[in-house]
């Protein structure tokens, strides 16, 4: 009960400080994004060709999706457009799917959003690979994503969750320290 209410207070308190500032894009031009992800592993390649695309998917397509990346660190970020501190965090994702994205599967998990709303949140903040829709949250429930918005989970490269973080990322530092320390993604670039 007491982290329970520990983490609704850094959350709100996250959402108290995000209010009233601006927060702007930080996604790299098409051609630095092709440039930095040039060489990646087919699996990774396929889903960097995907950069941007809302896919509708069920429990059972989002787990083939997992078995397919098999070998390669995964990280599943549930976002949902209306979610003010996801979009406090999604200027860190931006980066971090270019520097991560040679070494680790980068998806995004959209859940209880507008199709509309998501298309435009991600007009204005692209990045380097495609979220999967998930209007009831089936999906996150079956990852045992949580109720918390936004949360990342890392699924070493035999597909079991090996760590999740609560609440948005506040720096590329500290999502690339947690992918390396719990899942043994390399970033790479600066």
């Amino acid at each position: 009960m007491r982290l329970a209410r520990l983490i609704a207070a850094v959350l709100g308190a996250s959402t108290i400080a995000g209010c009233g500032a601006a927060v702007r894009s930080q996604a790299p031009t098409p051609g630095e994004a092709a440039a930095a992800l040039a060489g990646s592993p087919a699996p990774l390649s396929r889903l960097h060709s995907q950069a941007d695309r809302l896919i509708p998917t069920t429990t059972g397509e989002f787990q083939a999706l997992l078995a397919s990346l098999h070998g390669y660190p995964v990280i599943v970020n549930q976002w949902g457009s209306w979610c003010e501190p996801c979009r406090m965090e999604f200027p860190i994702l931006q980066q971090a799917g270019v520097r991560l994205g040679r070494s680790a599967a980068l998806i995004g998990l959209d859940v209880s959003d507008s199709r509309s709303r998501a298309a435009a949140f991600l007009r204005e903040f692209p990045v380097t690979y495609p979220s999967y829709v998930d209007p009831d949250a089936h999906v996150a429930f079956s990852l045992k994503a949580g109720a918390y918005y936004p949360t990342t989970l890392f699924f070493d490269r035999e597909g079991k969750l090996a760590f999740t973080h609560v609440g948005p990322y506040t720096s590329v530092a500290d999502l690339v320290r947690d992918a390396a320390a719990h899942v043994g993604a390399r970033a790479t670039g600066t």
